[in-house]
């Protein structure tokens, strides 16, 4: 009891925000509708002042009350997640086309090779539970495109609809303790890393008590957070020497989101450039070895699904992202001006088409032009690369920059941790009937996210948080 006592008495401050933290994270997951712009945003920038302010007053940086703080800060990551347990999610409807894949796998179907609207004009399985409800959830844009979801995502969704139950919400239960558990390994090897890189240790917080990854991640249910934890636990095997393992992991990240196959070029200096510290031979032939296990992994992870048919829809229904779709994208919105304003069309189509090409030059550029030889400067690179993808890019939903957050505590940049804050904006696309972007929010969001890059960039010495 005194022990108790005690805690209370020298966390009493942290112990506060933990309290009106779990009250907002509450009203967050249920009592909340993204058309209400004023709350949404109330409760979005309260989270963020109360998490700094956690991490800020628990002690964490004296070594006297290191491992309680540690303790109270990893119990109040998983409290917050655990809070959304029990909610339906009110920010994303992709949820429903996850148990849509799960339930069509469940029932003897391969989900790459049929549309949601196809399936419901063959008719309703009798072995697809709450079907009806799920088509119409997912929305009209979901039903009538192939599914992109890599097979380890699949697997996920099949795992979620085995937790017992056979409602919606016990589907999303099964999903969020996958994500959840994904965190926690994140957490783990994040803080192992950190160690061994001699960098604080308590930087992994300002990823696993970041209420954008909270709210996005375990909230709105994206599987991005399973891609972090294989791709940080991967850069750990890799930085252990354990080559080969980290291939394998990395591979399982691909599997989870394609996203980590555009890093693998920025691979190329840590297998071809010999480090006082590398504890394995080094060399081109270990670099090929590297690609040939990712790329042997990825393959028989998709082996199951695998047909010339699914070959043809899943290239398709890739393709769409840079040909069809725009959401609070940068770059591209001045692009698409510029050729409104010389063609009176939009010239999506040939602009979706240049921009990734800029975007795979500028990777092979950090990759052979930058000598990535150390963890820091890995992720360094691949964070820059990545950014540079996403500010290219013609659609960015607000969980596609949880991985910059990830990345970001592994070097000296700190705008992924302001874009996660300022991302919000982009949800007050949905408080209007038309879902329309307002373009001054778009221009304030990536106003604040380029002011603090470049500032970042430039500057001589960049300050890092401890």
């Amino acid at each position: 009891m005194l022990g108790l006592t005690n805690f209370i008495k020298y966390h009493k401050t942290p112990l506060l925000f933990i309290v009106l933290s779990s009250i907002f994270y509450l009203s967050f997951a249920y009592d909340l509708v993204r058309t209400d712009v004023t709350k949404l945003l109330l409760l979005y920038a309260g989270l963020f002042v109360f998490a700094f302010q956690i991490i800020k007053t628990t002690g964490f940086y004296t070594s006297t009350t290191r491992s309680t703080s540690f303790r109270l800060l990893v119990i109040a990551a998983i409290l917050f997640r655990l809070l959304f347990l029990f909610a339906i999610p009110n920010l994303s409807q992709d949820f429903y086309r996850f148990i849509w894949d799960g339930q069509m796998i469940l029932a003897g179907f391969n989900p790459y090779l049929t549309t949601p609207d196809f399936q419901m004009e063959m008719g309703m399985l009798s072995n697809f539970p709450n079907q009806v409800e799920l088509y119409e959830g997912m929305g009209a844009l979901s039903a009538s495109h192939y599914t992109n979801y890599p097979p380890l995502n699949q697997l996920c969704f099949v795992l979620a609809n085995l937790f017992p139950g056979k409602s919606i919400l016990s589907s999303v239960i099964g999903m969020r303790l996958l994500i959840i558990a994904a965190d926690i390994g994140t957490l783990y090897f994040g803080k192992k890393l950190l160690e061994r890189l001699k960098l604080p240790s308590n930087r992994i917080f300002w990823y696993i008590l970041n209420p954008f990854i909270i709210i996005e991640l375990t909230g709105n249910i994206h599987f991005e957070g399973v891609m972090i934890f294989f791709l940080v636990w991967s850069l750990y095997l890799l930085h252990s020497g354990k080559w080969k393992w980290a291939a394998v992991v990395l591979a399982c990240s691909i599997s989870v989101k394609l996203i980590p196959l555009m890093f693998l070029p920025l691979f190329f200096w840590w297998f071809t450039t010999e480090r006082k510290d590398a504890s394995t031979e080094l060399s081109m032939t270990t670099l090929f070895k590297f690609y040939i296990i990712v790329g042997i992994i990825t393959i028989l992870l998709f082996l199951p699904f695998f047909s010339m048919e699914f070959v043809t829809n899943y290239s398709e229904t890739v393709g769409l992202w840079f040909g069809n779709f725009e959401f609070n994208a940068s770059i591209y919105y001045l692009a698409r001006a510029i050729g409104y304003a010389i063609t009176g069309f939009n010239e999506i189509a040939v602009i979706g088409k240049i921009l990734p090409v800029i975007s795979l030059l500028i990777i092979l550029g950090f990759s052979f032009l930058k000598k990535n030889t150390t963890i820091p400067e890995l992720t360094t690179s691949i964070l820059l690369a990545f950014s540079c993808y996403l500010f290219l890019s013609t659609t960015v939903h607000p969980w596609y920059i949880a991985t910059l957050v990830m990345l970001c505590i592994f070097t000296n940049y700190r705008f992924p941790l302001v874009w996660s804050l300022v991302v919000v904006l982009s949800y007050l696309a949905y408080s209007n009937a038309s879902n329309s972007e307002n373009p001054w929010l778009i221009i304030l969001e990536y106003g604040i996210v380029y002011s603090v890059f470049f500032w970042e960039l430039f500057q001589k010495k960049r300050p890092s948080i401890n």
